[in-house]
């Protein structure tokens, strides 16, 4: 009797899976891009505003020029104008604000198409450091010792990418 049971429980459960195996291509194609609209909307889009604003701000302050003087023999280093300081201010934020925020002065004519390219490299290894770093390392309950690592890691990896992107820029006869 536990047998026959065992056989038809077995039965339900391979036609449950064979209804969400027959799901069709158009459907999973529509609730991929829902999905992906939903992702745009409530994470990507804010960031890329938040960008556009912590540009403008500084703009209308006067505070482009005066970062741009301070951090120039920083960011000169990695062939960067000083202004470009401030994608990697907006990046410890989002990702996608930082990447705004380098579309924002390329549109601008601050940096150039080579310059953007190294700044993709700050952006992607310590982009949304603040978020993520509260998030995962305070949550979680990290042994406070290796906090300060947790958080320097992304930063010196962003450094040497920076370095290491200028290189291949060099190489490659862009700069």
């Amino acid at each position: 009797m536990s047998d026959e049971i065992k056989t038809e429980e077995a039965g339900t459960d391979n036609n449950q899976e064979e209804k969400k195996q027959k799901k069709s291509i158009v459907t999973s194609f529509m609730d991929g891009a829902k999905e992906g609209f939903y992702i745009g909307i409530e994470n990507i889009l804010p960031a890329m505003v938040l960008g556009y604003v912590i540009i403008r701000f500084l703009e209308l302050t006067g505070l482009v020029n005066l970062i741009g003087k301070v951090f120039a023999p920083v960011m000169g280093i990695f062939g960067l104008p000083g202004e470009a300081a401030i994608v990697l201010m907006s990046a410890f934020f989002a990702k996608a604000a930082g990447a705004a925020t380098a579309a924002n002065l390329y549109a601008a004519g601050t940096i150039n198409a080579a310059q953007a390219t190294i700044l993709v490299v700050p952006c992607m290894l310590m982009g949304t450091l603040v978020g993520h770093y509260a998030r995962i390392v305070l949550v979680a309950g990290t042994n406070p010792k290796y906090r300060s690592h947790l958080l320097g890691l992304p930063i010196l990896l962003s450094l040497v990418g920076m370095l290491g992107m200028r290189g291949i820029m060099m190489l490659m006869g862009y700069m």
